[in-house]
């Protein structure tokens, strides 16, 4: 007869939970670098523009597709390929999609025309589809405990991306040359792909089915017609036929869009998810996010690098105006994962709340007075710490609402709606400053004025919607 011994039953039990706790501890860490990867480079380029144009001889028009590229890229395809991953699997799409990206950047790295540096970009924006493929690879593996933090942190590391992007371009030009922009994040990709292919197991939380491929054709059209109209409507001009034209073809496929999803057996996006309103109420809060967070990195370096005779400049060098943002990335860090303990204990509205108006206040205090740099400083404080909040608490509140099956289609329509956000903040906030143009050909203090306001303005949307949120937290579906 066989005695059981209590004292090793327990090590060995510990021993599991230990490895356990250590392997999700490794998936965090992969997805996190390949999170911050993407979104470093959303946001690196743009200080770069002006260096990347004269060294391939290229006009400025030109050289913003760049960023256009990205943003189209990442629109279209990622509700594709988060389906796909809710169909064939997240970590097998993951693998795929860092894989791209990799290929995207070192292609990047090495062009030596626009052309090929555009086409770079675009396989580069595949991995918008890594924050929702990574959100639902958490959902499935971690502990339920565990979730709703690490979803803030995975959150949180988006928004650090675009603040590390804009804060670091400067002294890798400066310093070395813009194809370092793009050479800097291979490490982080690597260590991701590596991580996703032998750290990580399969999901067994699949939703099989026939990727909708008409759905994905219409979609396709109206998120490039629309982001190409918001993008270079300044170049072209605001009442040009090409803008007008783009965005009433844009409309037209979103509402065709709609019909053709509604009579599909298996649609690419379940628009009956837009009904709930936890869901949508996340998406225009996340739409208000990316607007706020793409306009502070268009206002605060320029208003920063002005030189101090224009009056209200501060005459700081690129790197400078770089670490002045770092405050913001720090905010950001500290929140994300904070919001995840508020949303297990008191639900997703409470940080959501808190973090729209934390973010219409750092838009509110420049707007009032921003000649001193404590202004400057403490209005990237609040923003960090307001989209930090927000942005993991959307996370978290689509989560709570949607099945396991369908949290790839859901978080890839709220990181869409968060890039056609940044989207339009970029061109609205360029086109405020531009309109209000001082006699020596700078930003006026007053179009900077206008354009916080602008920014207070709109970011009370996300706390109209918060409030129309869902007040009592529910239990996550399975």
């Amino acid at each position: 007869m066989t005695v059981a011994n209590p004292a090793r039953a327990a090590a060995d039990f510990n021993g599991r939970r230990s490895a356990s706790g250590r392997r999700s501890t490794l998936i965090v860490v992969y997805l996190s670098l390949g999170g911050l990867a993407f979104s470093v480079l959303q946001s690196l380029v743009a200080p770069a523009l002006g260096t990347i144009a004269r060294d391939l001889s290229a006009s400025t028009s030109e050289t913003s597709w760049v960023l256009t590229a990205y943003l189209l890229s990442a629109s279209v395809l990622t509700p594709v390929l988060g389906r796909l991953g809710d169909m064939v699997g997240k970590r097998q799409i993951l693998i795929v999609v860092l894989a791209v990206l990799l290929a995207g950047t070192v292609l990047a790295a090495l062009a030596s025309n626009l052309g090929v540096l555009i086409a770079a970009r675009v396989l580069q924006g595949a991995a918008g589809s890594v924050m929702p493929l990574s959100i639902g690879i958490v959902r499935d593996e971690l502990p339920r405990e565990r979730v709703s933090v690490t979803i803030g942190l995975l959150s949180a590391t988006f928004g650090v991306g675009g603040g590390i992007g804009i804060a670091a371009a400067g002294p890798i030009v400066q310093s070395l040359n813009w194809h370092w922009l793009f050479w800097s994040p291979t490490v982080l990709i690597v260590i991701a792909l590596l991580g996703a292919v032998f750290g990580m197991p399969e999901s067994s939380v699949r939703k099989p089915g026939r990727l909708d491929i008409l759905g994905s054709v219409i979609l396709s059209a109206a998120l490039a017609s629309i982001l190409l109209a918001v993008s270079n409507g300044r170049n072209w001009g605001w009442e040009s036929d090409r803008t007008l034209g783009l965005l009433a073809l844009g409309v037209i496929a979103l509402v065709a869009f709609v019909l053709v999803e509604l009579r599909v057996r298996e649609p690419l996006v379940d628009l009956r998810l837009f009904t709930i309103r936890g869901v949508w109420t996340a998406h225009l809060v996340a739409l208000v996010i990316g607007f706020a967070m793409f306009a502070v990195f268009v206002l605060i370096p320029p208003l920063l690098e002005l030189p101090n005779n224009a009056g209200y400049g501060f005459g700081m060098t690129v790197t400078q105006a770089g670490l002045l943002l770092l405050p913001t990335v720090i905010a950001m860090v500290a929140l994300g994962p904070m919001a995840g303990v508020l949303v297990r204990t008191r639900g997703a509205k409470l940080p959501m709340l808190l973090g729209s108006i934390l973010v219409a206040a750092a838009f509110g205090l420049p707007a009032i007075a921003h000649d001193r740099l404590w202004q400057i400083v403490v209005s990237g404080i609040l923003v960090g710490a307001g989209i930090g909040l927000a942005l993991a608490a959307t996370a978290n509140a689509i989560i709570d609402a949607v099945p396991s099956t369908q949290s790839g289609e859901a978080i890839s329509a709220n990181a869409i709606a968060r890039t056609v956000g940044s989207s339009i903040g970029t061109a609205a906030i360029a086109t405020l400053l531009t309109a209000h143009i001082s006699a020596p050909g700078v930003p006026s203090d007053g179009g900077f004025t206008i354009a916080f306001w602008t920014g207070a303005a709109v970011t009370l949307v996300a706390v109209l919607a918060v409030l129309a949120a869902p007040s009592v937290r529910r239990t996550p579906r399975r």
